[in-house]
């Protein structure tokens, strides 16, 4: 290295190559860590799975329409139109609406159902809750204000919960 006002010698070894002959080196780009939101993460987070509690939610200002499969736990709060068939758990929010069939481990209604409840292990209607169409579950509660237009099939228990004794 030349410190400044130093001529360097030129090296011997080797053929001379002019400066525009060589690609220009890559580096990457240079990142202060004093500044956290411009810190590097060593390795990207792993997403939750259904036992950990991660959950996909559809908002109270969204309408789709479409079917949802796959594994986690899916909260409605807006309005769906279409099947839902999950390995995990299944709510439906207060004042949210879905049409279609429901096939999930455990199904929370607290809004409007109009569709079938199939192979679940528990459904819990909510006050306020309303289905409209055939439930198969292991156990079914309904609260008191909710309601069920349906044929409902057990296997173990169905219970009523009333606010009155």
């Amino acid at each position: 290295m030349a410190l400044w006002n130093e001529k360097p010698t030129p090296a011997t070894a080797g053929p001379v190559v002019p400066p525009s002959a060589t690609p220009p080196e890559r580096s990457s780009p240079e990142r202060s860590v004093s500044e956290p939101a411009l810190a590097v993460s060593p390795r990207r987070p792993t997403p939750k799975t259904s036992s950990e509690g991660g959950e996909s939610v559809i908002a109270a200002n969204l309408t789709i329409e479409g079917k949802i499969e796959g594994s986690g736990n899916v909260r409605i709060a807006g309005r769906f139109k279409g099947d839902v068939r999950i390995d995990g758990n299944f709510s439906i929010e207060s004042g949210a609406h879905l049409t279609g069939q429901v096939l999930a481990g455990i199904v929370v209604v607290g809004g409007e159902l109009q569709g079938n409840i199939e192979s679940a292990k528990r459904v819990d209607v909510q006050e306020g809750g309303v289905i409209v169409g055939d439930v198969k579950a292991g156990s079914i509660t309904v609260a008191a204000g909710s309601a069920t237009y349906s044929s409902t099939f057990t296997h173990n228990t169905v219970s009523k919960v009333c606010s009155r004794p």
